[in-house]
């Protein structure tokens, strides 16, 4: 509770409100909420409470919870949140990902820790190395279990759970719940409670979003035009590919906007270190591919730019998602060209809404409007980026009475 106090923070969200007090008691628990919703802390905070009730020297190679998790950047924010949240206690805790030595992670695990932080893959080839022993884990927490199906890690994830003890609490975490994943809750949950935050409507009520009709050709120069507007000043940017990652950054770099790509393509430690600079403020703009954008969790994050719409809708929530972070608001901006009208209409069935659509800004494209026929349209500032349609604040909800500069703050 002290380090908590040090954060600021003062008031549940409702994922923690919920989870925290069943997690303690030790249950089993079922949480369907996405990223942005607090459920790091929702657990993290009975798993340090439920170690510190029963000290003891950890064995050699072994663990007393394991945290799995599908992506490295996840994984390094969630040990960040462990050594945040206890800091004034004893637990022990290290993390372990791929794409870096191993020699490291196998000498955290030789002295044995409370807490493992682990991607699926890395994990596996430490365990068949000899180097890590699951078998004492007292608390597994699967999270974003729906990424890891979308990931292809689900094989991965039943070799993991059958190292482990079976008499152990499970907290089990998924955006989403498609029956392969409804199927795998079933086989590692006992009389567990099922908590469900409502995170779409939520999100596509505190994000404004605005959708910006453009040819493909014009899209790099409208980008451009939207930092402009000094409200901007801190966006991910989503493209489709890596390449298209790269192509873009460079785009903005060459015409003085501080950006880092961020992808699959990347090293481990360039992607820590344009994250870093994302974080402190020294970079503008992170131009992000779907799955390298999993788990960027910064606070304060002004705008989400679609540069390309998603394929696959529900994507969209997760990258809207980025901007409206603990209960802040957020702007997220979308071009659509022509190609890509029916990745709009998708999208619009999915949120249950229409896209307003951004008419004043110097590459309108009214062609590409007349396809999609939506029928509400909203006039904003020059870029459509940063301002409501009535003027006033940023994007209307960028910083509401829930976010930066009001209200208490919320983990």
């Amino acid at each position: 509770m002290r380090a908590v106090a040090a954060e600021g923070y003062d008031t549940p969200t409702p994922v923690q409100a919920a989870a925290i007090p069943v997690a303690v008691t030790g249950r089993d628990v079922l949480g369907v909420a996405q990223t942005g919703t607090g459920k790091t802390a929702a657990f993290t905070l009975p798993i340090l409470q439920r170690l510190s009730e029963t000290n003891y020297r950890v064995e050699p190679n072994t663990a007393r919870c394991l945290i799995l998790t599908p992506t490295r950047e996840l994984a390094i924010q969630i040990d960040e949140s462990i050594k945040t949240y206890g800091k004034f206690m004893h637990q022990t805790h290290t993390v372990i990902y791929g794409g870096v030595g191993q020699s490291p992670q196998v000498s955290a695990m030789r002295r044995g820790v409370d807490i493992l932080v682990a991607t699926p893959g890395r994990l596996l080839d430490l365990i068949d190395q000899g180097h890590i022993d699951l078998s004492l884990i007292e608390i597994f927490v699967l999270d974003e279990a729906d990424r890891m199906l979308d990931m292809g890690f689900i094989r991965d994830v039943r070799h993991v759970v059958a190292e482990l003890h079976p008499d152990r609490q499970t907290l089990f975490f998924s955006a989403t719940m498609p029956d392969a994943i409804t199927g795998l809750a079933g086989e590692l949950l006992r009389d567990h409670e099922r908590i469900e935050i409502k995170p779409q409507a939520t999100t596509a009520e505190r994000v404004e979003q605005k959708v910006l009709f453009v040819e493909k050709s014009n899209k790099r120069e409208l980008l451009l035009n939207l930092f402009d507007d000094p409200d901007m000043d801190r966006a991910i940017v989503f493209t489709r590919t890596k390449h298209g990652a790269d192509k873009v950054a460079k785009f903005l770099g060459k015409n003085g906007v501080g950006c880092s790509a961020i992808h699959g393509n990347k090293s481990q430690s360039a992607r820590q270190k344009a994250l870093q600079g994302f974080k402190d403020g020294r970079v503008r703009a992170l131009i992000a591919t779907d799955i390298a954008s999993r788990g960027i969790d910064v606070e304060d994050v002004s705008h989400v730019i679609n540069f390309d719409l998603p394929n696959e809708p529900e994507s969209y929530v997760h990258r809207i998602g980025r901007t409206a972070r603990a209960g802040a608001g957020g702007m997220a901006l979308s071009f659509c060209d022509d190609g890509e009208v029916a990745y709009l209409q998708a999208i619009e069935h999915i949120i249950r809404q229409k896209v307003d659509v951004q008419l004043d800004h110097s590459f309108h494209d009214d062609r590409i409007a007349r396809t999609h026929a939506t029928p509400v349209a909203v006039k904003g500032g020059r870029s459509g980026a940063g301002r409501s349609s009535g003027g006033g604040g940023r994007s209307g909800g960028g910083r509401s009475s829930n976010g930066r500069s009001g209200g208490r703050r919320r983990r």
